[in-house]
């Protein structure tokens, strides 16, 4: 069972908006995975390590508005600084990338 939270602890969450702008593999990583920049309007450019290799190719990813979470603290991996959490879905084939219905300013939080 889930825990409930309350709404303050939801908005402490910025889940904002953005678009990919650039898609590299990664190598080094231990499972395989993408170095994922994303444009994300007023808060600026940010990168990601994401491990959704299983079902994406970089060119399917670039200029598709994605969610992601801005205000998690950057983190190491490997020799790669990420600095926002992509979201999506795990599924037996891999991650699906949460992204928008349809276009939305980039840095648009999630209501």
């Amino acid at each position: 069972m889930t825990q409930e939270i309350s709404w303050a602890d939801f908005e402490k969450v910025a889940l904002v908006a953005g678009t990919v702008v650039r898609v590299e593999t990664f190598p080094e990583a231990r499972k395989p995975a993408y170095k994922v920049w994303v444009d994300f309007g007023p808060h600026g450019e940010r990168k990601t390590s994401a491990q959704i290799a299983g079902i994406y190719q970089p060119d399917d990813l670039v200029g598709r508005q994605i969610v992601g979470v801005i205000n998690f603290p950057e983190k190491q991996i490997g020799p790669f600084l990420s600095q926002f959490l992509l979201t999506g879905f795990h599924t037996d084939e891999g991650v699906v990338v949460t992204t928008t219905e349809r276009p939305v300013p980039n840095g648009t939080r999630l209501a």
